[in-house]
């Protein structure tokens, strides 16, 4: 496995389009992109989305003599937010980025719908690969629309021998990402097109029958979302820490920078 640093880069916008209603793929030029090359797609990195109309990235830097932060101006201080790539092309030094349009409240969102070629965004991301998941027969995948991109691009992971099972909530029909891989893979979609009120995600779990050995599950949605299930896994099924892992993208209500302190604190709490 490479080893992992870490690397920021300035992504330039060449393409975008539309998977579904509310996903969009965004392409970005990146200058020294080998850096990334083994940098696994699915993983969780940082993005900084400028401010409407800023074509600039100031990357945040340490005072080394105070070891504070040095100050950015608010107007051109970009919006730190959890993004994973959906993949790389090394060839021609494009990264893809999946974002969720959820309208205009959110920053990442807004800049989504937005863009077009020739906008920035700032990249902090790892330069090494990582291990998603462990080498199990049995993989549940549970997500909202935030937790897609990384669900699809472990699919495209999993060896063939793998058993698949997916509950993932999207906006509607349209939604309805095809996921393409090699395991055997059932997929169970909800239809939600309010996320913000509520989800049926932890309904449609408890109701499932769930593998006994050899399995993992993989979480991805809004906090409560997290929080019900992390303990429907860990404390009513009995499933050790090691067959799960669970994120938290966002929580209803709460911007991400301000939900970050909560949503850690919930997962270390298990």
């Amino acid at each position: 496995m490479k080893k992992r640093g870490a690397a920021r880069r300035i992504g330039v916008v060449t393409e975008k389009e539309y998977l579904t209603p509310h996903l969009i793929r965004v392409k970005l030029k990146v200058d020294d992109i080998h850096d990334f090359q083994h940098t696994t797609p699915g993983d969780n990195n940082k993005i900084l989305v400028p401010p409407p109309g800023v074509k600039e990235i100031i990357f945040p830097e340490m005072d080394p003599e105070t070891g504070k932060m040095l100050p950015i101006p608010e107007h051109l201080a970009s919006s730190r937010r959890t993004y994973t790539h959906s993949g790389i092309d090394i060839d021609r030094s494009e990264l893809f980025i999946d974002f969720v349009a959820h309208g205009e409240e959110g920053p990442a969102s807004a800049w989504a719908i937005h863009c077009r070629p020739g906008d920035v965004l700032g990249i902090m991301m790892k330069t090494g690969s990582k291990e998603l998941f462990p080498e199990v027969e049995n993989m549940l995948f549970v997500g909202d629309a935030t937790g897609l991109p990384a669900i699809a691009a472990m699919i495209k992971q999993l060896p063939e021998h793998v058993k698949a099972t997916c509950v993932l909530e999207v906006y509607g029909k349209d939604d309805e990402l095809e996921l393409a891989g090699k395991a055997s893979t059932t997929i169970h979609w909800l239809h939600n097109p309010h996320p913000e009120k509520g989800s049926e995600l932890a309904q449609k779990v408890r109701s499932l029958p769930l593998p006994k050995e050899s399995r993992f599950v993989f979480i991805a949605a809004e906090f409560d979302t997290v929080k019900d299930l992390r303990g429907y896994f860990r404390k009513e099924q009995g499933w050790d820490r090691t067959e799960l892992s669970a994120y938290s993208y966002w929580r209803a209500g709460v911007a991400e920078d301000r939900s970050e302190k909560d949503r850690r604190a919930e997962k270390a709490s298990m």
